[in-house]
């Protein structure tokens, strides 16, 4: 079974971000897949100030950071829901992804983002970010732009059939992302000691 965090990067209180995450956790929740929503909100974590985890993987400074460091660490790839502000990503998740490091090492992500441009300036940080990590961004992207944005943010209540245009380009996501999760796992598992050392 194919473990996928779908990672709520908005904090805010009367956010979008609800409504993507149950379409996309609907949509993922397929043969193979486990789906674990991993929401911000439930991950209230200091300000990064320690050592860098890169050279000290797995040591967790509070047991907030080290919850967080599990659910990133049972995964084995990530679908990020990514809110665009001022023309970036969310200094919440930005925060509490540099708590970890191999957690995240030699996994595929994608992403699912909303905003003016569909998010794609938030996304494109993205990407540079999990380079970072060791990393394997996909291609294929959702990128949610205004005429179906505002139809479903305005909505009363969730509704999928408002995303419905949108579903062919989150099943190439899913696709993608199956694809590099099998071949990334078959590597991570064929040379574990090789992880290791560059984690």
């Amino acid at each position: 079974m194919t473990k996928i965090a779908l990672i709520i990067t908005s904090t805010r209180t009367e956010r979008f971000a609800d409504r993507p995450a149950a379409w996309v956790a609907e949509r993922l929740r397929r043969e193979g897949l486990e789906v674990d929503v991993v929401d911000m909100r439930d991950h209230d974590l200091p300000s990064f100030d320690g050592p860098s985890p890169m050279y000290a993987p797995r040591r967790y400074a509070t047991p907030a950071i080290a919850e967080f460091g599990r659910h990133v660490d049972e995964a084995d790839a990530y679908v990020v829901l990514a809110s665009e502000y001022n023309h970036g990503y969310t200094g919440v998740f930005k925060n509490a992804a540099d708590h970890l490091f191999a957690e995240w090492d030699r996994k595929p992500i994608a992403f699912v983002a909303w905003g003016n441009v569909g998010g794609a300036r938030a996304v494109e940080q993205l990407r540079s970010v999990a380079v970072e990590f060791g990393m394997a961004p996909i291609r294929p992207a959702v990128h949610i732009l205004p005429d179906v944005l505002v139809p479903a943010m305005t909505a009363p209540t969730y509704d999928a059939e408002l995303f419905a245009a949108l579903e062919p380009r989150l099943d190439a996501l899913v696709e993608e992302l199956t694809w590099w999760t099998n071949a990334l796992g078959s590597g991570r598992a064929a040379s574990p000691e090789v992880v290791a050392a560059h984690a």
